[in-house]
């Protein structure tokens, strides 16, 4: 079927009027838009619509972000202040444990300056009396030595720094304690310094 052109649409929207007296008259006859008009009219009505709410939706969500990450950033400023004074009240705490040990320090000081101290057995006496309060105070925070008598190496909690022989001890035991080794909290901190038996 052929199509027809936009010069016969346009004559077929044309109605001619005569009167009495023969006269005619031609008029267009498209007085308004048609069905499929006024459905294109509707659904683009629809779409914008559809968009302008689809617009709050996103202005409404992307409002809640910036809220979320405007807490989440206090929480995160909040957290690593609170950490900063924990820190701070635990490192207090742990200062205010030892000055008992500075005042026995001086005083032990003060007193072998001026001549108090007249033998070795008082002043030993004296240092080991201070190492034990020392023990004591790091003990109350969570420090605590590592045993490495009658032990076997352990790479772990041990640091060999040299070899013994002695066939009377098993290969791999601690033969000797250089220096000694600590735990915080089940955390090794300093390992123990030790010779460690090597018989081949």
């Amino acid at each position: 079927m052929k199509s027809k052109g936009a010069d016969e649409l346009a004559e077929e929207k044309k109605v001619t009027f005569e009167n009495e007296g023969g006269d005619g008259a031609e008029i267009n006859a498209d007085l308004g838009a048609g069905p499929e008009e006024i459905n294109s009219e509707n659904n683009d009505l629809n779409l914008l619509a559809d968009m302008e709410k689809l617009k709050s939706e996103l202005a409404a969500k992307n409002e809640r972000l910036l809220r979320l990450q405007a807490d989440f950033d206090n929480f995160r400023k909040r957290s690593a202040k609170e950490k900063t004074e924990l820190a701070a009240t635990v490192e207090q705490a742990f200062l205010k444990d030892l000055l008992p040990l500075l005042d026995n320090l001086s005083r032990a000081s003060q007193a072998a300056e001026q001549g108090e101290v007249s033998d070795v057995e008082t002043l030993r006496k004296g240092i080991a009396m201070i190492r034990q309060e020392t023990v004591a105070a790091m003990g109350k925070h969570g420090l605590e030595p590592i045993d490495t008598e009658n032990k076997k190496f352990d790479p772990n909690f041990h640091q060999a720094v040299g070899m013994v022989h002695d066939e009377e001890k098993e290969d791999g035991m601690i033969a000797a304690e250089l220096q000694r080794g600590y735990i915080a909290r089940g955390k090794v901190i300093r390992p123990s310094m030790v010779q460690v038996i090597n018989n081949s």
